[in-house]
């Protein structure tokens, strides 16, 4: 896969990101889990290689915040856990491994660098693990989401990724 191939490829992930990053939920229990970013995260890690993966995660953070739509916490956990979900694949070649990653990076990595954040910049005053539980919960839905769309995109694409990102 060409660098075009990878832009165009990307600049799709982030349109799609920032439109249904907020408006598209599952509700667990009295959570709601917003699984777009993290299903992104996996198909750009596996597609495109971890740093293709966290440009991605960052656009879409910085396009949402500047919408209203997203919130400074996104940029911790979704560019941890893209980061994560491409080095874990590129170590494994193991899709499973790039979720893995993705819940590491995102649920637990990223909600706990995300509370420094919320206190210093939100003025939020919560635990240290405050955040763990929902990161997590949303992470784990978008891994195995985009697990399963990942499944579908490479049985249809034309050009497959390439083996050293």
């Amino acid at each position: 896969m060409n660098n075009t191939q990878k832009v165009v490829g990307s600049g799709l992930l982030v349109a799609i990101g920032v439109l249904l990053g907020s408006n598209f939920y599952i509700p667990i229990g009295v959570a709601k889990a917003f699984p777009i970013q993290h299903l992104i995260n996996v198909i750009a890690a596996v597609i495109f290689g971890p740093a293709y993966a966290v440009m991605c995660a960052f656009g879409i953070s910085l396009l949402r915040n500047m919408m209203g739509t997203g919130s400074l916490l996104a940029f911790p956990g979704s560019m941890i856990g893209a980061f994560l979900a491409g080095i874990f694949y590129l170590k494994t070649r193991h899709h499973l491994a790039a979720c893995l990653g993705e819940v590491i990076g995102t649920g637990i990595i990223g909600s706990i660098v995300a509370y420094p954040m919320a206190k210093w910049f939100l003025g939020m005053d919560n635990g240290a693990f405050y955040f763990v539980i929902p990161f997590a919960l949303s992470s784990v839905v978008g891994a195995l989401l985009g697990l399963l769309m990942l499944k579908t995109l490479l049985r249809r694409l034309p050009v497959r990724p390439s083996k050293h990102h």
